[in-house]
């Protein structure tokens, strides 16, 4: 069995990918992750999820590199990308209250011996409930999500900002869509039990 290669630093997918029970490695791939001019939202984490995964080709040879990358865009497009502070995670909670955020999760599965390339990008939404600025100011004190793209975590209390989702994969949500990587596994003849 090829080896695994995670390709990112990010806990959240490390902790989904393990619920595979399958051996890994993990390494953070030094690239630019700068949207190109005219780049909307699924095709920034298609090519990101890709540039990550060859990124680290040369350094893992004989591998099944996994690389992902996901934003989150309002309903006009404008993209939300990671807050990193109080100030810009309320206005991206306040943005998205009353309202749906699509999140976009791409998913690149690389061999990097044969060189083949599987790509994929999963869209799953979430319909916010209608926050006010003292709930959405409890919230963020609560959880900091100041590291997750849309200004929260779906696995923690962040779910109670929702009114509803709809999507094929709930672990894209996250980070790693990991029923479509199960199929790009078993498509290089890796089983999952």
């Amino acid at each position: 069995m090829p080896h695994l290669v995670l390709a990112s630093s990010s806990p959240y997918r490390r902790s989904l990918l393990e619920r595979l029970r399958l051996p890994f490695e993990h390494a953070a791939p030094e690239i630019d992750e700068s949207p190109l001019p005219d780049e909307d939202g699924p095709q920034l984490v298609c090519r990101l999820a890709e540039a990550k995964a060859r990124a680290l080709a040369a350094r893992y040879p004989e591998h099944l590199i996994i690389g992902s990358d996901q934003v989150a865009s309002l309903a006009d497009g404008r993209i939300l990308g990671k807050p990193h502070d109080f100030a810009r995670a309320r206005e991206q909670l306040r943005a998205a209250s009353n309202s749906s955020v699509i999140f976009h999760t791409g998913l690149c599965l690389y061999n990097s011996h044969s060189g083949r390339t599987q790509n994929a990008c999963i869209p799953f939404t979430v319909h916010f409930r209608a926050l006010d600025d003292a709930r959405i100011e409890r919230y963020l004190k609560l959880e900091q999500p100041y590291d997750c793209a849309g200004s929260f975590k779906s696995e923690g209390l962040g779910i109670s900002l929702f009114r509803a989702t709809e999507g094929e994969d709930a672990t894209s949500l996250i980070g790693l869509p990991l029923i479509r990587l199960v199929d790009m596994l078993l498509n290089e003849n890796i089983s999952v039990p």
